[in-house]
């Protein structure tokens, strides 16, 4: 009568607010803040989930569980100079602000033309 779907992949959306600036937004409805941990090393963000079994709560028969408990794990490789620069866990959703901030040195310059045309007398003649 009742039967159990394949789980699915944890959900995700990836938006560009604006020209250096993202945002990751992640599914987790029935995760806490500290079910979930965020790492971000080199280029490489890893969010994980897991909640603690709760093994005392025996009284609660589910005839359906659709809401996920189980633990995930979801890796994004980030470009050059993107860091993550906030979380935020709001209504059943983990927002990830990302930034990207190029170093001085790494920033287009615009190079000045000095100097016009030689005169003569600027000109060395042989």
């Amino acid at each position: 009568m009742f039967r159990d779907r394949k789980p699915r992949l944890t959900p995700y959306n990836i938006e560009r607010l604006g020209e250096d600036a993202y945002r990751i937004s992640i599914a987790v409805a029935g995760f806490s803040n500290g079910d979930i941990a965020i790492e971000s090393k080199e280029n490489n963000l890893t969010v994980k989930g897991a909640k603690a079994a709760d093994e005392g709560d025996k009284s609660r028969e589910f005839l359906h569980r659709g809401i996920a408990e189980r633990a995930f794990e979801l890796r994004f490789q980030l470009a050059d100079y993107v860091e993550v620069t906030g979380a935020n866990l709001e209504n059943g959703l983990l927002h990830l602000e990302l930034k990207r901030e190029l170093p001085e040195g790494k920033k287009p310059r615009q190079i000045a033309i000095n100097g016009g045309a030689k005169s003569i007398d600027d000109q060395s003649v042989n």
